[in-house]
């Protein structure tokens, strides 16, 4: 658990985080106290408009954006991809429909102790923390999110990945009544993402629970989600029920569509091209202005090291 003392911009645990707030960050900056509600036993799916029911403390090493404004959470929450629901962004009506409770999670493969867990036992065992993250479509637009989770390797720490473990395998729901995407048979359900083991146990790799000092919505994942933010946004998988550890590398879900186009890596380089569009520069969804793409969507420091032993670098964008 990350021990810290309270920085100035974090608010009082009994204030309501406004958007207005969230927005201006030199307005957070004013603010003083600590972040977070307190923790309690409750179905905290069925407060999806409500704060953050769990206790959580706040993360600020990865925030590389003091002097840019945070994506409203009226656009982040309604520009939306999530193939389960349809092709458009506009799935928030539909996502709505998906039941997360309760939301069973199956965590083993090469593991020491293999686990099946409700999500809200899960959240229990692990240290909640928010962190503010840049998010990267490979469609060339941005987000930047204040999340609410905790490391992807504390989930891995739980059951004890073994030595011959060398990717962890994500899957989502498969149920097509529910999801109307899903019945089209052509393409390979359950949606399916795959990150190296050394990835996994990144620090930077994460997993949300919540957006914006509340629940997540549906629409973004609930009740939880895969958040890389040096990856195109494809890789940060929706809705999981299903972690393996393996020593095989499977496909993944676009790389088995359109492995040209969406391969296995998957990391953001503004110097690597899209077959069909640049990625040398994004359009903040905030503002509207475009930005340039940074490698690595500007956390190179932690996970550029990563990949020095990589074949085929070109690969490692795609």
């Amino acid at each position: 658990m990350l021990l810290k003392s309270s920085k100035k911009w974090q608010l009082h645990s009994n204030e309501l985080t406004s958007e207005k707030i969230y927005l201006n960050r030199r307005e957070v900056l004013k603010n003083l106290g600590f972040l977070g509600i307190a923790s309690g036993f409750l179905d905290i799916r069925a407060l999806a408009k409500e704060k953050y029911p769990y206790h959580y403390s706040n993360n600020n090493n990865y925030d590389i954006d003091f002097d840019r404004l945070l994506t409203s959470e009226s656009k982040a929450t309604s520009y939306n991809n999530f193939y389960e629901f349809g092709s458009t962004k506009n799935i928030k009506r539909k996502a709505e429909k998906l039941s997360t409770s309760p939301w069973n999670i199956n965590i083993g493969g090469l593991v020491d102790k293999e686990i099946s867990i409700d999500f809200d036992d899960l959240i229990r065992k692990v240290s909640l923390e928010e962190r503010i993250y840049r998010l990267r479509c490979v469609e060339a637009w941005s987000l930047l999110v204040p999340w609410i989770g905790f490391p992807l390797n504390s989930l891995l720490k739980l059951v004890v990945p073994k030595s011959s473990a060398k990717y962890l395998v994500m899957k989502t729901f498969f149920d097509p009544k529910t999801a109307p995407f899903q019945k089209q048979s052509w393409y390979p359900w359950p949606y399916t993402e795959v990150l190296t083991i050394d990835e996994a146990f990144n620090d930077l790799a994460f997993i949300a629970t919540g957006i914006y000092g509340k629940i997540l919505p549906n629409q973004n994942g609930a009740p939880l989600r895969l958040v890389v933010p040096w990856k195109y946004g494809f890789k940060s998988i929706k809705s999981i029920v299903s972690f393996s550890l393996v020593s095989e590398r499977p496909k993944t879900f676009w790389e088995e569509i359109v492995p040209k186009e969406y391969g296995f890596w998957a990391n953001v380089n503004p110097l690597v091209d899209h077959p069909r569009w640049s990625q040398s520069k994004e359009k903040d969804l905030g503002t509207g202005a475009y930005r340039d793409t940074e490698i690595f969507n500007g956390y190179a420091q932690w996970v550029a090291h990563l990949y020095k032993d990589v074949k085929n670098e070109e690969n490692l964008y795609r």
